[in-house]
């Protein structure tokens, strides 16, 4: 068995308010594989969002250790942090977060722009490759709001690819989308997933996650497998069977 991607131990997060601490992350621990592509599900103010900053490094936890592609990154100084979030995290947010005074093609190369990937001469016809992958070349010269909902977060996955990471997250991805562009949106996570990238989506739509392979759930701040992933298991086994058995036929 290959070394987990991502290895969590014993993760707490508690906030303190006025009401007294609020343990919104109690211990949890799991392990991920590069090229998985895992959903967590659980109603609003259930910790998916703050179990994503962990996993991000955007947040500190109170205790435990987040390890990523071999790095420590609940040690890391966040001067190295930032520098590894640039190259190594892509972010898909619910509500797109694009920049509206730059052009679509502009939106993409800006995260190369501020890692310093690739060389300077070569990072607009990789953004315009990126969006042909996603069949929105067509809309380079336009701004964001000249867009759709569904080419919006084309366009915010592209971006998110940018600097071409190991690691890609989804906080809520698809809120904001019609139930055709929300099921495209997780088309394009399983292809980013099948090349080897590892995916996390955090949602509260258990409809829409049936088809991801790994989902967890975020109840009282602890994290376990739920009836919905042992459904999805037995579809991968029964989709590989069936592919077993045509490629046999023929």
């Amino acid at each position: 068995m290959a070394e987990p991607f991502i290895k969590i131990k014993d993760l707490v997060k508690t906030f303190d308010t006025p009401a007294g601490p609020l343990n919104v992350l109690r211990g949890i621990s799991l392990e991920i594989q590069k090229g998985d592509f895992v959903a967590l599900v659980g109603p609003s103010g259930s910790g998916k969002t703050t179990f994503l900053n962990m996993l991000t490094a955007v947040d500190n936890p109170t205790s435990g250790e987040v390890s990523i592609g071999g790095l420590p990154i609940t040690q890391a100084p966040q001067r190295k942090l930032t520098k590894w979030r640039s190259r190594n995290v892509g972010i898909v947010f619910q509500f797109f977060q694009l920049l509206p005074t730059l052009t679509v093609v502009e939106n993409v190369i800006a995260p190369m722009d501020f890692g310093n990937v690739w060389k300077p001469r070569e990072r607009r016809d990789i953004a315009t490759k990126l969006l042909d992958r996603f069949e929105i070349a067509d809309q380079a010269a336009k701004t964001p709001d000249m867009l759709s909902g569904g080419q919006q977060q084309r366009v915010a996955i592209a971006r998110a690819l940018a600097n071409n990471p190991p690691f890609v997250v989804g906080d809520e991805p698809t809120g904001n989308l019609d139930r055709m562009s929300a099921s495209n949106v997780f088309d394009l996570f399983h292809q980013l997933a099948n090349r080897g990238t590892t995916v996390i989506v955090v949602t509260h739509d258990r409809e829409l996650v049936k088809s991801v392979p790994k989902i967890y759930e975020l109840v009282d701040g602890t994290i376990g497998e739920t009836t919905l992933a042992a459904a999805a298991a037995r579809r991968t086994q029964e989709l590989r069977a069936t592919r077993t058995r045509l490629a046999t036929q023929s």
